[in-house]
């Protein structure tokens, strides 16, 4: 029987520790693939905890790939292929993106854009600290133009909090702070060049296509299985450049299990132009669990570009993104494009800098995640009280701000869409988020719920039902 010791055990809670010690274990082949994990309540017992505490640590496990359940049998570790890694040198398919197919109008109820409700931003705190900013720097500082890659205060704080929050231990001067994704897309572009193939998720975000096919690269669309790109079908694509989303795939909410990330990692260790581009665009907003740990936390190669944002954790409007580049790629960054100004007024980096590192950031996140997991459970509830209750399974709800919603009608989609539209609802399915059409799954909803009001629910799911059922 497994054995181990909860003292000394710092900050973690329980369930983590536990979770720490399997995935140590597991890591260090102490336990093997195909070995089966004892019984929750035998396993509580025996450690002398809760057997929350071990169901919590097992669902963590599961979730990141190191574990995996049979029906009615129990837990059992998964094989993780680790490929060799040697180090390298130093018809016309459908661009319309779904925000474009539909008119821009006021909806009553909008699943498919992101926003942030006005009384959850702390306005009064980033006011107080932009008024401590402008009156205790040096003005010459201020008005500046700032780095290329930002300023060095945002830098640490970035860096502390993605070592606070991710387990990243990140140089500052790995950072590279940017206005917004779609920029710093460009500039990796120009950093890792334009004769590289690109691929992309498919289905997967739209815009991104879009951006790199208006930079003159060639994009790869490469399908997907339940654990995400399929790796055969990267290699016959010929693609130098890897864009993923392994901590929670848009639209399809799949977290990527560790052994394809091995696979992946082990691919771009075989080529000198070889990188992973890993977009961890919500990982703050995780309902359940720990945060899935990312994959350049596992780079050993320094194969891997991080790139996050601030407009999903603070507001849309709020156009402040970054980088974090292997080291041997900071020295290239510098020599080919340090030549560029900062593209982030030099105030709201100071402003966002101290919003981070004295605490605000980590207080506005945790009401964040209160307020939607609020929505979404108020959103599930009414959805198991309507007459949908036997029309639809709900997935993946648990990996961000929106969920799926297979939906059994006689309705087509476009069907659906029509009639959502005249209920006041703006929907999408999975299926407008392919650009090749390689197995589309039907009548699956993409349901974000960031940006309902709770109060307009019921009445919301109503419309939905009308819109659904007919």
């Amino acid at each position: 029987m497994l054995t181990y010791s909860f003292e000394n055990i710092d900050a973690d809670s329980m369930y983590e520790h536990l979770y720490r010690c399997i995935k140590r274990d597991i890591l260090q082949k102490k336990l093997t693939a195909g070995e089966k994990l004892p019984s929750k309540r035998t396993f509580a017992k025996n450690l002398g905890v809760s057997t929350i505490t071990v169901e919590s640590a097992y669902a963590q496990l599961v979730a990141e790939g190191y574990l995996y359940t049979l029906p009615k049998r129990g837990y059992y570790v998964c094989e993780l292929e680790r490929g060799e890694e040697t180090a390298p040198p130093r018809p016309e398919p459908n661009r319309t993106e779904v925000t474009s197919q539909v008119p821009r109008r006021e909806y009553w109820a909008d699943f498919v854009g992101s926003s942030v409700a006005r009384d959850m931003f702390p306005f009064s705190i980033w006011v107080k600290l932009l008024r401590d900013v402008t009156a205790g720097e040096d003005e010459t500082a201020l008005l500046t133009d700032t780095s290329a890659g930002g300023i060095a205060q945002l830098r640490r704080a970035i860096s502390d909090h993605l070592y606070q929050f991710r387990g990243m231990t990140i140089d500052p001067e790995q950072i590279v702070v940017g206005a917004g994704t779609e920029y710093l897309y460009s500039v990796l572009i120009q950093l890792l060049g334009r004769s590289r193939g690109y691929a992309v998720e498919d289905p997967g975000y739209l815009r991104l296509s879009k951006i790199y096919e208006k930079n003159d690269v060639t994009v790869h669309h490469i399908p997907m299985d339940a654990s995400g790109i399929i790796p055969e079908r990267l290699e016959e694509s010929g693609a130098e450049i890897l864009h993923i989303t392994p901590s929670h795939h848009f639209p399809t909410g799949i977290v990527m299990p560790v052994s394809r990330r091995y696979e992946f990692l082990s691919w771009a260790s075989k080529g000198e132009n070889r990188y992973i581009i890993e977009d961890d665009y919500d990982c703050e907003f995780r309902l359940s669990g720990r945060p899935i740990p990312t994959l350049q936390s596992i780079d050993v190669m320094e194969k891997v570009i991080y790139i996050n944002t601030f407009s999903k954790s603070l507001a849309p409007a709020f156009r402040i993104s970054y980088l974090v580049l292997p080291r041997h790629l900071v020295t290239r960054f510098y020599e080919t494009l340090g030549f560029y100004s900062g593209t982030v007024s030099c105030l709201e980096q100071m402003t966002l800098a101290r919003f981070l590192s004295e605490g605000y950031f980590e207080k506005h996140i945790n009401r964040m995640r209160n307020r939607y997991r609020t929505l979404r459970d108020k959103l599930l509830a009414e959805l198991r009280q309507s007459p949908l209750a036997d029309k639809v399974r709900i997935s993946e709800e648990n990996a961000g701000l929106h969920f799926l919603m297979k939906v059994d009608t006689h309705r087509s989609e476009q069907e659906v869409l029509r009639a959502a539209e005249g209920e006041g609802l703006r929907l999408s399915f999975v299926s407008q988020y392919y650009m090749k059409g390689e197995s589309r799954r039907p009548h699956v909803l993409v349901m974000n719920y960031s940006g309902l009001e709770e109060e307009k629910i019921p009445e919301a799911v109503a419309r939905l039902c009308r819109a659904v059922l007919g």
